[in-house]
């Protein structure tokens, strides 16, 4: 059997999993409710708000696009401080950590990531309110990134 047969294979089953998958682990996730309770000191994290934009079928996981919208003003007393990004199947699941003021004019950040298997990527946003949101993408990833050993 050829490489790219095999991939076509494993991405097919992968697509057919994967909504059993994702609504099975979405009720009740113990490693990304640890990662929360860290980034955010215990406040509590509401979803929405936050638009993760990612292919939901990745054929490299070595330079996966990623592209993070926070609906946000961005004025002086009402804008986003942080944008944190999880990828919680990854050796380090922080991924990366961005710093927002006013005068950054969008709450957006877009650049490419490493994924190193079929995972949620979850980025969380500190408003200046004290608040966070978070928005997740989930993405099928058919040639692995980031293993360790």
């Amino acid at each position: 059997m050829s490489a790219d047969r095999r991939r076509f294979l494993i991405s097919c089953s992968a697509m057919a999993v994967a909504p059993i998958w994702t609504v099975a682990h979405a009720q009740h996730n113990p490693q990304r409710e640890a990662l929360l309770r860290e980034i955010t000191g215990g406040v509590e994290v509401r979803i929405g708000r936050v638009v993760v934009d990612t292919p939901p079928l990745a054929d490299n996981g070595h330079s996966v696009p990623l592209r993070v919208v926070v609906d946000s003003p961005m004025t002086a007393t009402d804008h986003v401080r942080r944008i944190t990004v999880l990828a919680e199947r990854n050796p380090r699941p922080v991924v990366a950590s961005y710093r927002l003021g006013p005068h950054s004019g969008r709450a957006e950040i877009t650049t490419r990531i490493r994924l190193a298997d079929i995972q949620d990527v979850v980025a969380v946003a500190e408003l200046s309110d004290g608040n966070w949101w978070m928005g997740s993408a989930h993405v099928i990833v058919t040639e692995l990134a980031c293993l360790e050993g």
